[in-house]
């Protein structure tokens, strides 16, 4: 590989499509005058792509009329220089050959425009989705459909991303993915992440990286790949910014608002985010159950109606110094406070074939709560030499505070004698806390011009303390409830080290092959049962990339990795989730990690085209089980490891570009999914293929109007025991700008034809469990944003950092 690659990758994590390489030496420079020889200070040079006309780069010229550029990536460019007053003058097109490249443009002079025309202007697309060779980018920025969106719902319309019916993420079909925020794994899973991504606008989002079968520089959570969120970042030195809010309506009315601001002078460069926002969640679900005993059934009938309020305010504050060209250091904090509201009414037919008994329980469930989540980060980075050696460090602390009130409302009665009811009161109070501690140390030695050598390390401690209390209210006096109630402990070390080596043998092929290890000291103590579940374990992850460059049109990389998904640390609490009278999740302490060997075909046509086919196997895969109990009618969901999981697969990404000004972006998935499930020594068979296709048209419209369709179908699939059923939804989005440029106006209208509906059956024993969820994903939104700015384009910075014990915490 050449010695700028590592900066590719660095390049799509900074999200920046005008970031220019770190350790360059090139640049592009001259002189700008006007016909009369005078110096024309102030204007705008931007290097262009000659293939589509993007600019990635640029400056603006000093009082003298100078400009200085950093060399941008190998490639075609030329030059455009515009400014109020001037016609736009463009350069002859020039080759970049590597970084090293320098080119001195002398004196252009610009020409007075005599006659000002009202607009002249060329609107280019950027492509939504573009794959490279080891993941897919996903273009968020400036799209119709982001705006007044979070980020969850920007990565349920992404390219093989599946919501399932607990609203965790899947990946072309499979579990296990973790979620990267500028290149740090987070903390949180389940709930808690959905929860964060909910609270996260994605009015402040650039891109997503998809990357199904990441490097050994990686982490090694995460059995279905790795998905990384780039924000927006400030590329200009004084002050810049946004403002923006909007309303939205989906049965329930929300709102959000905020902006940012970047100030960039000298060797400081900082920035502010703050995102305030009002969550709505609404969901209209039946459940039913068959109880099978014998010649007798029971039947379960639930209705369920939840209306929540969320609101979310989070701010983001950083700030980078320049000691000199080569070294720097950064801090940035993260703070995001979640309060919530939950009301989730339920009715429950019971019926077993004797009317007489035949019974109705209607159930309030009240629960309300806060969530405070800090992050702190603390940053190196060192150019140590001029041939591209480079040392990163990052420290990090992360608080999770949660604390939760429910109380529970069950009225119980006969349907054919209402009049002799039971009123049964229930309460829980739950304060879950994590404090996570990790650093690590990333040091790169370009070896030649075609070879590099990474060598990495990393070390984690968390400590999880759950203490859930319930009371019950005989003779309406508080009691507690011991047989519910449990308080757990939980610490776990994680030491890791990596080395990666890549190189190119010719011209034809690349290859990069890595190795990590990740030591695991885990122990969990219940103060309750004073008891403790320790385990200690060793991990080995190898994985291998050969790129093949067939031809110019056609590339082939073949690639391997092993990597392991831990439990989440909800999980693994021995603690019971009262959901409703006859509904109930419980933790396991004797959970198991799973592990993934992953083999991939990646084949790329015209850089445009890309044909994915892969093979996973996973051990131990974690499911959620349920398990119906007979007698009691109370069905316990548990994630249990079940004994393996395959997944053949075939991914094509296929954009269509109809015109200047209309192009499509398509993505077809093929999955055979295969689950063998040991229940009670009794091997079961749970097989599906699985079909998910989505296509997003961006057209660009006459007074600078941009209309986005979405269309989404999602074939029936497997998961565990269950079998979901197919799914299909439709978004809009139209988005017009005003003041050049600078005023943003956007409508949207979500699951237009209200079929985003999840249905899934499981069948265990004879015993049935049924349900069917709308999540009101049907809304209407209009935003509006503004921005501002003053200044001329600067390098940020980025932070290397790489966590994944969030995801497990349970949220971001």
């Amino acid at each position: 590989m050449k010695i700028w690659y590592p900066r590719l990758i660095l390049f799509f994590f900074l999200a920046s499509t005008h970031l220019v390489l770190a350790q360059a030496t090139g640049s592009l420079t001259g002189k700008l005058q006007d016909s009369k020889g005078a110096a024309v200070g102030f204007a705008n040079v931007a290097v262009l792509r000659t293939s589509d006309s993007v600019a990635v780069t640029g400056a603006i010229t000093d009082a003298a009329g100078n400009f200085a550029i950093k060399t941008p990536i190998a490639g075609k460019y030329l030059l455009r220089v515009s400014l109020i007053g001037y016609a736009n003058t463009n350069t002859p097109p020039f080759e970049v050959t590597d970084e090293n490249f320098s080119k001195n443009f002398g004196t252009l002079t610009l020409k007075e425009n005599t006659k000002q025309l009202a607009e002249v202007k060329v609107q280019a697309l950027r492509p939504t989705i573009t794959q490279e060779a080891d993941k897919m980018v996903v273009s968020v920025e400036g799209t119709a459909l982001a705006a007044g969106s979070t980020a969850y719902d920007v990565l349920a319309k992404s390219p093989g991303v599946f919501i399932d019916q607990d609203g965790n993420i899947q990946l072309n079909g499979k579990s296990g993915i973790r979620i990267m925020l500028d290149g740090k794994l987070t903390y949180l899973s389940g709930k808690e992440l959905q929860t964060m991504l909910q609270g996260m606008s994605a009015e402040n989002l650039k891109d997503l990286e998809i990357i199904s079968n990441p490097s050994a520089k990686y982490d090694a959570e995460g059995t279905a790949g790795i998905i990384n969120i780039n924000l927006k970042k400030n590329d200009l030195t004084g002050i810049n910014g946004s403002v923006y809010g909007g309303l939205q309506y989906n049965g329930l009315q929300g709102f959000s608002g905020g902006g940012n601001i970047n100030y960039k002078k000298g060797n400081w460069s900082s920035f502010a985010n703050l995102d305030v926002a009002r969550r709505t969640q609404l969901r209209i679900a039946t459940f039913t159950r068959l109880f099978k005993n014998g010649e007798r059934s029971t039947n379960f009938d639930q209705d369920a109606r939840e209306e929540g309020i969320r609101d979310i305010p989070t701010l983001r504050l950083g700030t980078d110094y320049d000691i000199n060209k080569k070294h720097s250091l950064g801090v940035m904090a993260n703070l995001m406070l979640f309060r919530a509201d939950n009301d989730f009414r339920t009715d429950t037919y019971l019926r077993n074939g004797n009317a007489q008994q035949d019974s109705l329980t209607q159930a309030t469930n009240l629960i309300n709560g806060s969530f405070y989540n800090t992050t702190f980060n603390a940053h190196y980075i060192g150019k140590l030499d001029t041939a591209g050696t480079t040392l990163t460090a990052d420290l990090d602390y992360v608080a999770l505070h949660d604390k939760r009130e429910a109380e529970f409302i069950n009225y119980t009665k006969k349907i054919t004698d209402p009049g002799l009811g039971r009123l049964d009161l229930l309460t829980s109070e739950n304060r879950p806390m994590f404090n996570i501690y990790s650093a690590k140390v990333d040091f790169t030695k370009p070896l030649n011009k075609n070879t590099k050598f990474e060598l990495g390390a990393k070390a984690s401690h968390v400590t999880s303390d759950s203490n859930l209390k319930f009371f019950n209210y005989p003779d309406e006096v508080k009691t507690p409830d011991v047989r519910k109630s449990n308080h757990f402990i939980y610490k776990e070390n994680i030491f890791a080290g990596y080395a990666n080596f890549s190189t190119n043998f010719g011209e034809r092929f690349k290859i990069q092959a890595g190795l990590r290890a990740e030591k695991t000291d885990a122990k969990g103590y219940s103060v309750t049962t004073d008891s403790t579940n320790a385990r200690n374990y060793l991990n080995l992850f190898p994985s291998l990339f050969i790129t093949q460059k067939v031809n110019k049109d056609y590339q082939v990389t073949y690639n391997y990795s092993r990597r392991i998904n831990r439990p989440r640390y909800e999980s693994l609490n021995p603690f019971v989730f009262y959901l409703d009278k006859y509904t109930y999740a419980s933790g396991n302490p004797y959970l198991r990690p799973q592990y993934t060997n992953s083999f991939q075909v990646v084949q790329m046509f015209k850089n445009t085209y890309n044909l994915t086919l892969g093979y996973a196997i996973t051990n131990d895969f974690m499911a959620e089980i349920p398990e119906q109990f007979v007698e009691t009618r109370i069905t316990v969901f548990q994630q249990r490891n079940v004994d393996e999981f395959k997944d053949l697969s075939a991914t094509l990404v296929a954009p269509i570009k109809v015109s200047a000004k209309w192009d499509i972006s398509n993505n077809l998935t093929l999955s055979h999914q295969d689950y063998t499930i040991m229940m009670n020594e009794k091997a079961m068979r749970n097989e599906q293929l699985f079909f998910y296709a989505q296509s997003t048209s961006n057209i660009q419209l006459p007074q600078k109007f941009r209309l986005e369709l979405n269309g989404v179908y999602q074939g029936a699939s497997a998961y565990g025991l269950y079998k979901i059923g197919a799914n299909w939804g439709v978004d809009a989005g139209i988005k017009k700008t005003f003041l050049t440029d600078k005023l943003e106006a956007s409508l949207n209208v979500t699951d237009i034809f209200r079929t985003r509906r999840i249905i899934g059956k499981a069948n265990y024993n004879g015993n049935i469990n049924e349900f069917n969820q709308y999540f009101g994903q049907q809304s209407v939104r209009f935003n509006l944003r503004y921005r501002f700015n003053k200044g001329s384009q600067f390098e940020a910075k980025k932070r290397n950092t790489n966590l994944e014990e969030l995801n497990r915490a349970g949220g971001n």
